[in-house]
């Protein structure tokens, strides 16, 4: 048996349960960067997604196929929107917008407590994100050109764990 057929039958055994049977106890938050934007005009405060920055929307959908969202946030900027599209469309989700500038993290803990839950933003915004919901500045800004981080935050029991995992997902514009 290949590799290849190895991991997929460990991943139809392993990750199934996990998306049948979702932990009513445990809060868990996804968080990424959007994808790559349009850098056509320096002067735009509200580019859209490049096409490779399309493309890895459409890859975010699928490392994410298996997760079951309650919800998805997202600031309200055409990038950050429409990197988590594909996933909200998915699990017909409405993204519900935050204000980076102004979000009370204390207030959205509690209100996202016990769900599953995707966070989209900026490579300036994330971490602080990250940080907030760990109680602890351990995550820094992340370099302009990094669009593949993948923050997880789960609360079980008042104890946090967090991972940073660099997703290396291969976007061509074939």
């Amino acid at each position: 048996m290949n590799k290849i057929t190895l991991l997929t039958l460990i991943g139809i055994f392993v990750l199934q349960p996990l998306k049948a049977q979702k932990d009513t106890s445990q809060t868990t938050y996804y968080l990424i960067r959007h994808a790559e934007k349009l850098r056509t005009n320096p002067s735009e405060s509200d580019p859209d997604l490049s096409a490779i920055g399309i493309l890895r929307a459409h890859k975010w959908n699928e490392v994410f196929k298996y997760i079951a969202f309650d919800e998805i946030y997202s600031t309200n900027y055409k990038r950050t929107i429409n990197t988590s599209k594909p996933i909200a469309d998915k699990h017909q989700l409405t993204i519900k917008t935050y204000n980076s500038k102004t979000i009370d993290y204390k207030l959205f803990k509690e209100s996202t407590q016990y769900k599953t839950v995707l966070i989209v933003g900026h490579s300036n915004t994330i971490p602080d994100f990250v940080n907030a919901l760990i109680e602890d500045k351990k995550y820094d800004e992340i370099d302009d050109s990094n669009n593949s981080n993948l923050y997880i935050v789960t609360i079980k029991n008042g104890h946090i764990t967090h991972v940073l995992i660099h997703i290396n997902i291969e976007c061509y514009n074939e």
